[in-house]
């Protein structure tokens, strides 16, 4: 390099969320996370991600915890140090688009719980289903003095994608209003040399800061960061060792490294580092005796980049074709995929559009004939509920799975009437606090059973005796 301009790579680290998402299903509970938030705060990270994703539901369905209660807890914990999340924009973390005003309420309470920089992502990029929540990132940032409003790219290849497209985008989301952009690329299929040739034109087209979000699975990932950082990439997202690599992302302690004595050295201290490596190998060892860490996750799987298929697609259409006793059918379905893709207007795969995919693409292949039975997904798909897709739709494929139906042109949050007082009514003997009305909101059924489990523990109550089937418990 001839000019030596110092440019500090920055940090996000990935421990607290989608590493131990991305490896052990999200199970890591918060009592296990405080005793280290002490020494990951002396770090220097740009932020830690801790938060939204699949953590909410996790907690209230598997770890019986309030997940407003962690964030809290984890706040008060970082004293320096940015929170960050994941929203998966019109669902927030659900599973269904919802109304503007609940939309806004979780952004609010979500930034005055402690939260600063809020990820936010459509699983079809389509802008609209983000502008919500961008702009009350923006509202609540003037009242709180604290909040970041984070627009991420889901990455994906395709005719559609091209270097065009990405720039294109990277400049309405700086006419969005947003804070800075992320290329999400969630089934690691960003290569290196792609990276370089990304993130220059990226740069070129705007002034937002660019981070980096990539998943190891394909087994690249660190020489894409290497090649992305480079390019002038001014954020790149680690997981510490003992949760990296596999389905998770690059080390901390290796990209810390990669980057020593160069005009990117971070300056974190590899010994504190190590320290909070040691902290959680244990957890990690303990994780792979019980069966919660498999160790199939944590390869190579180069089919990542010859299907373009994210691993937990693949894993969810394999199971998918063992119960139907159809193993046999594998590689036709893995024919079949971008052939669905390409009828669903082209869309990335990524949760939900994935899942919706594969299962059209099994079903496709089973019946013998192509649509002679559709998902409710990919009817909704279809009509434009999940929004706009970057090619059109097939009007063949329209006209066979929902013949003479409307479809929606508009942003489809614009035909839902505000439904936070309905939901407060419908939850309201079990509220004991403001946030509970948006855990209800997300998770009915979950956020219900939990509450009642909150309720009898505070109530002292024998759980063991409890009839939790029909729900009665003993005081």
């Amino acid at each position: 390099m001839s000019e030596q301009i110092k440019k500090p790579i920055k940090i996000t680290e990935t421990i607290l969320r989608d590493a131990h998402q991305s490896l052990i299903a999200t199970r890591m509970p918060t009592e296990f996370m405080l005793p280290i938030v002490d020494k990951m705060d002396k770090v220097g990270y740009h932020s830690v991600e801790c938060w939204g994703g699949a953590t909410f539901d996790a907690s209230l369905r598997f770890l019986k915890e309030d997940p407003w209660d962690r964030l809290r807890k984890l706040r008060d914990g970082f004293k320096n140090t940015k929170l960050q999340m994941l929203f998966r924009g019109q669902n927030i973390l659900g599973y269904r688009p919802y109304a503007d005003d609940v939309v806004e309420y979780f952004v609010q309470k979500s930034i005055s719980n402690g939260i600063d920089v809020i990820r936010i992502f459509d699983c079809l990029n389509d802008l609209r289903n983000l502008q919500a929540a961008v702009d009350a990132t923006n509202k609540y940032k003037v009242q709180e003095g604290r909040g970041h409003a984070q627009v991420a790219l889901s990455y994906t290849l395709g005719d559609a994608y091209t270097l065009e497209y990405w720039t294109d985008m990277a400049k309405k989301i700086e006419e969005m209003g947003a804070d800075s952009i992320c290329i999400k690329d969630m089934a690691g299929l960003l290569v290196p040399y792609k990276a370089t040739e990304m993130i220059s034109a990226m740069k070129s087209a705007t002034k937002l800061p660019i981070q980096l979000h990539t998943h190891y699975t394909s087994g690249v990932a660190g020489m894409t960061y290497l090649k992305a950082v480079e390019a002038g990439v001014d954020v790149i997202d680690t997981a510490m060792s003992p949760f990296a690599m596999g389905t998770s992302q690059p080390a901390t302690e290796v990209m810390v490294e990669t980057f020593k004595g160069t005009p990117y050295d971070t300056g974190f201290d590899q010994n504190l580092l190590a320290e909070i490596a040691d902290y959680f190998r244990p957890y990690r060892d303990e994780c792979l005796a019980n069966g919660l860490l498999n160790p199939k996750v944590m390869g190579v799987d180069i089919k990542t980049l010859l299907y373009q298929v994210p691993g937990g697609m693949l894993s969810n259409m394999v199971s998918q074709l063992k119960e139907q006793n159809a193993e046999d059918k594998y590689y036709d379905v893995l024919k079949e995929i971008p052939q669905v893709r390409k009828d669903l207007g082209e869309p990335p795969l990524v949760t939900p559009s994935s899942q919706i995919v594969g299962t059209q693409a099994v079903f496709n292949v089973l019946m013998g004939e192509r649509y002679k039975m559709a998902t409710k997904e990919t009817k909704a798909v279809l009509r434009g509920e999940y929004g706009q897709t970057v090619k059109p739709m097939s009007q063949e494929v329209i006209d066979k799975v929902i013949p003479g139906e409307e479809r929606i042109t508009c942003r489809y949050a614009d035909l839902l009437d505000n439904e936070l007082d309905k939901l407060e009514s419908e939850m309201k003997e079990w509220k004991q606090q403001d946030e509970d009305v948006l855990s209800y909101a997300l998770f009915p059924q979950v956020a219900t059973d939990f509450f009642k489990y909150r309720q009898a523990q505070q109530d002292k109550v024998d759980m063991t005796q409890a009839d939790t089937k029909n729900g009665a418990y003993p005081v």
